[in-house]
């Protein structure tokens, strides 16, 4: 690779840091910019989501306080990096995870590289190059610059997402986005609605419910629910059929008053500052056409990590860009247009066969592994390490049935094909 050749990375999250260190090490001019004033993406916690001015979709990051991992950190460290040797548990908190992604970029000396508070407007193709139109929210002044590659790395939890129930407009009680949650002292002696039982909706309820006077926890879980008898005060509910002005009437027909609802309701993709000259359907969190999740087909200079949803990210954003450099760097060639196309429509049909809708295109779940082992085929790069794939089987879905307790189970990775398992304290 020419060493003139430069790149632009959108983000400084863990997947833009990820970029930035790999875009470095192959010989790149490599700069990043974020939009806020720190790096680490959505591990950074801000409180100005209370000051009650912002909305939803201006406020960055979804962390609050308190909150600790759902996934083991021996499955979130860099292959290259690992966490503290003195952080003997494995579900930490998130003010840890912010330390260790600030000091993965200090160590491969990112930060000089890093533009902070600077807005991505637009990136548009011209010219066989990427132009890139920043605004620096300091001083309000636009730059233009030129790249010969980009990646976007500028996450998928920034835009809430809200269901369509009818009579929400009539309800008057407190509604928020979990995007914005920040303390569970706030919702003392309130009778809350908790709309969703996935990861956030689980964990925020298990903030509330010491505070709250009675937490409904609505979801579709009929055959698998969450344990929840270890919290008096919360009582489940089906999906709400429709609002009134001081509760809902639920699918079953029961009826419930509450002050406050929180929608954990996922979040919308959005990527704002494409052009359409990138040739890309960004819809219904779905961006088409991409080869293997990541590079844009029409303008293979482009790709995105950490697309995939349901994956364990730091494994995804490292195997992304790994892969993709094989292809930057010269060292293989990229498939024809047509046959990066016909192999996106054989893994959408494939989809379309397991009855899954446009909208989960970028799933992956437990078939992560899987894709790993795609990239891993195609380019002949190293996999994740087994030991990932072992593990993973004994934390998985942990959140629903065992609460209360699983974040007291630690791992210590012995090698990269074994790991012992043990409860705090013990060893």
């Amino acid at each position: 690779m020419a060493t003139k050749s430069r790149c632009c990375v959108v983000g400084a999250g863990a997947a833009g840091l990820c970029a930035l260190k790999y875009a470095r090490e192959y010989g790149m001019e490599a700069v990043a910019y974020e939009k806020c004033n720190e790096i680490g993406g959505t591990w950074v916690y801000t409180e100005h989501a209370l000051d009650g001015c912002a909305t939803a979709e201006e406020v960055h990051s979804s962390m609050y306080e308190g909150l600790r991992t759902n996934l083991p950190k021996e499955v979130m460290d860099f292959p290259d990096f690992k966490f503290p040797a003195n952080l003997r548990e494995s579900y930490i908190l998130a003010s840890d995870v912010l330390k260790y992604f600030q000091a993965y970029a200090q160590h491969f000396q990112l930060l000089p590289h890093i533009k902070l508070q600077q807005e991505v407007i637009r990136v548009r193709p011209l010219q066989g190059k990427w132009e890139v139109l920043t605004l620096d929210l300091l001083s309000d002044i636009y730059t233009t610059e030129q790249f010969d590659y980009i990646f976007i790395c500028n996450g998928r939890y920034a835009t809430p997402s809200y269901p369509s129930t009818e009579g929400i407009d009539l309800y008057k009680g407190n509604k928020m986005h979990s995007h914005v949650f920040r303390k569970a002292e706030t919702f003392k002696d309130a009778t809350v609605l908790m709309v969703g039982a996935g990861r956030s909706g689980m964990d925020i309820t298990h903030h509330i419910y010491p505070y709250a006077k009675r937490i409904y926890l609505s979801h579709h879980l009929q055959q698998k629910p969450p344990i929840t008898d270890f919290m008096p005060n919360v009582v489940q509910k089906p999906l709400v059929q429709r609002y009134t002005e001081s509760g809902a009437v639920f699918k079953d027909g029961t009826q419930a008053n509450f002050t406050h609802i929180i929608f954990c309701t996922g979040y919308n993709l959005t990527i704002p500052f494409l052009s359409a000259d990138c040739n890309l359907q960004v819809h219904d969190n779905f961006v088409f056409p991409l080869y293997k999740h990541c590079i844009n087909i029409y303008h293979p200079t482009m790709c995105f990590i950490g697309l995939p949803i349901y994956a364990y990210p730091i494994q995804l954003f490292d195997i992304q860009m790994r892969f993709v450099m094989q292809y930057y760097s010269g060292k293989l060639q990229l498939p024809s247009t047509e046959d990066m196309l016909a192999d996106t429509e054989r893994d959408l049909a494939e989809r379309r066969e397991r009855g899954l809708p446009r909208r989960k295109s970028h799933v992956v779940g437990e078939r992560q592994f899987d894709y790993y082992d795609e990239l891993v085929a195609l380019t002949g790069i190293d996999n994740i390490r087994p030991v990932i794939k072992t593990l993973s089987k004994s934390c998985g879905g942990k959140f629903l049935y065992d609460l209360q307790n699983y974040r007291k189970t630690a791992f210590k990775v012995i090698d990269d094909e074994h790991f012992v398992q043990f409860k705090l304290g013990e060893m």
